[in-house]
């Protein structure tokens, strides 16, 4: 048999194989036809596009040497993620371990029971050859426990059968590392969504999982969205999409790709075969059907709608935007209101979620301190970064972001008598910026386009609105909003509860505060998060956190109690002066003799 020319062999071309799986360790080939003939240079990026911190995935290679015709070329590190190889005379190997032991959307994971990576932890980058067709041999383990796995991606199969181990292909570095890989013995169903093939992975012991229930209500969603962007034609952005699902013990998040998405969830959150009975989700489902919504249109609203910061993305460094509110925010507005659409939930269950939305953003007084552009500009060193002091510093560009989209969808309905709504800004911006975003140069959307669009789908300047919502920290004013679309929005707070004003968790000797909100009790009286409350009035407190709440149920607002906490290692006390409970108590729901909320449903005349 004859050796292939370099004429044949694809230009970059990287195997992976699931090499330790005690070990959790991934072997990567990575062969370039041409390298550059002064010294090819390689990074790994340093963060992958969804999740905004700096994760230094290059910690994770062991070990990496080069090769050239059988001889060995020396790679000299040019800092923590990058390589340059010597000069080669022909194509040019590296040959390097990926330890992989990260149980997240984020990164790579490999043991006995599965495999999984993003190409971001595992395909080193050829710099100057980034816009080549990318090829990866995926091959089967030799452990025996693999001896059964299977293949999930939404890579373009080359050699390989849909499912199986062997060789997929991509159109650049961008695409390759936009289509993460599952391999194991997953559970899998599949169903069309308006004629686009649709996959369920579910990787991960889940006895007697529903998949039928899962097919109905993921099909009921994704034609929803897809109509939802293109009314007319019904065309969906991808061939193919894939859910690949991660079910555990305890767990909960998802990460976005332009053709898949990778989501973990807690086991009791998919349904079961005899525990599903039909009518409305149990909250479990429910919360793993909005994530499933959420990732989804991220389909459409950011990775083909962009900021142009991220068109194209800078994978060594951060990338800042004051957009996330609206591509993050806004997402987090639709997750949940295409449920309702969808015909999956009905209104009372929908005016739930947003109350509990509104309470959480009412809740931190970081609110007050922190506008939602700040916010999605700060997302590297602060949201990513929250530790026990972040309610009161920052807000949520996610929670606050989608409330935002709720007051300019009300805004826009009410100055254009419902002929107009924010289904009409998000469909133009679909229309001239993510449409062809793949086919026609990848072009983003800045800060003042994203604001003319506004103004022109409300037919009337919206600045106010955007320096009082967006770059200001004004409180929402969903109840003047509200009011013409016959809903009454209440806060009702229990300000006869005495209360610490603090979140409280478990600990071996009492009570940890794991938050302590500003200006409330525990925080007037000197107490700090981490503190773990021991007794209240020389009564022991238990490590069950409801216990303090029992404690306090026998004294009234404005009644002081002694409390003796641990801090680190010594024994302190405080006297504390109840205040009555601050957590906002929000309700929702349609005035007496209201009309069907109208602002669940499209606008008329669309």
């Amino acid at each position: 048999m004859k050796k292939p020319s370099q004429k044949t062999q694809p230009a970059i071309l990287y195997t992976i194989v699931p090499k330790d799986l005690a070990g959790h360790l991934f072997d990567v080939t990575l062969t370039v036809a041409s390298p550059d003939p002064d010294g090819q240079v390689f990074a790994l990026p340093a963060w992958i596009p969804g999740s905004y911190m700096i994760r230094e995935f290059a910690r994770n290679i062991v070990r990496i040497r080069a090769e050239s015709g059988g001889q060995e070329v020396a790679l000299a590190k040019l800092d923590k993620h990058s390589w340059r190889a010597a000069k080669s005379a022909g194509p040019l190997t590296l040959h390097y371990e990926v330890y992989a032991w990260d149980l997240s959307v984020r990164a790579a994971h490999l043991d006995q029971t599965h495999g999984f990576f993003n190409g971001t932890s595992v395909f080193l980058r050829v710099l100057g050859l980034e816009g080549q067709p990318h090829q990866v041999d995926i091959q089967r383990p030799a452990d025996p426990a693999a001896k059964t796995w299977r293949v999930a991606t939404a890579m373009k199969e080359l050699g390989a059968r849909r499912y199986g181990f062997g060789t997929y292909v991509a159109g650049d570095y961008d695409e390759l590392i936009d289509h993460p890989v599952e391999m194991g013995d997953f559970q899998l169903a599949s169903f069309k969504a308006h004629g686009v093939p649709h996959d369920i992975v579910v990787t991960g012991r889940v006895p007697n999982l529903d998949m039928a229930r899962l097919q109905t209500d993921l099909k009921a969603i994704c034609e929803t969205q897809i109509a939802f962007f293109e009314p007319q034609t019904k065309r969906a952005p991808m061939e193919r999409y894939v859910f690949m699902t991660m079910a555990v013990g305890d767990g909960y998040g998802g990460l976005e790709h332009r053709a898949s998405t990778a989501l973990i969830c807690a086991r009791a959150d998919l349904p079961g075969l005899g525990t599903s009975k039909g009518g409305e989700p149990g909250e479990g489902y429910l919360r793993f059907l909005g994530l499933c919504s959420h990732e989804y249109f991220h389909t459409w609203n950011v990775k083909r709608i962009k900021p142009a910061v991220f068109a194209p993305y800078d994978l060594q460094v951060e990338n800042y935007t004051p957009l996330l509110w609206l591509f993050e925010g806004f997402t987090s507005y639709y997750d949940d209101l295409m449920l309702v659409r969808a015909g999956i939930i009905g209104e009372p269950t929908y005016f739930k979620l947003l109350s509990k939305t509104m309470a959480g953003v009412l809740r931190g007084s970081g609110r007050l301190k922190q506008s939602v552009a700040e916010s999605s500009f700060d997302a590297w060193s602060k949201y990513y970064r929250q530790d026990e002091n972040s309610p009161n510093a920052i807000i949520s560009y996610y929670t606050k972001g989608s409330l935002i989209g709720l007051a300019f969808d009300l805004t826009i309905r009410a100055r254009t008598n419902g002929a107009r709504s924010l289904d009409d800004v998000m469909r133009v911006l679909w229309e001239r910026f993510g449409r062809d975003f793949y086919q026609g140069g990848g072009r983003g959307v800045g800060e003042a386009q994203v604001e003319a669009i506004f103004d022109e789908v409300a037919g009337a300047r919206l600045r106010t609105q955007f320096e009082r919502w967006v770059r200001g920290t004004e409180d929402l004013p969903l109840a003047k909003l509200y009011a013409p679309f016959g809903l009454k929005l209440v806060d009702e707070r229990k300000s006869g509860k005495p209360s610490l004003d603090a979140n409280i968790g478990r600990d071996p000797l009492g009570a940890k505060l794991s938050q302590v909100h500003e200006g409330g009790a525990a925080h007037r009286a000197g107490l700090s998060a981490h503190d773990v409350i021991i007794a209240i009035d020389g009564l022991r407190v238990t490590g069950n956190p409801a216990n303090v709440d029992t404690l306090l149920g026998r004294y009234r607002v404005g009644d002081t109690v002694r409390i003796h906490a641990f801090r680190r290692d010594e024994l302190m006390e405080f006297d504390v002066i109840l205040q009555g409970d601050r957590a906002p108590g929000i309700s929702l729901a349609p005035a007496a003799s209201a009309r069907k909320a109208a602002v669940l449903k499209r606008p008329s005349s669309i």
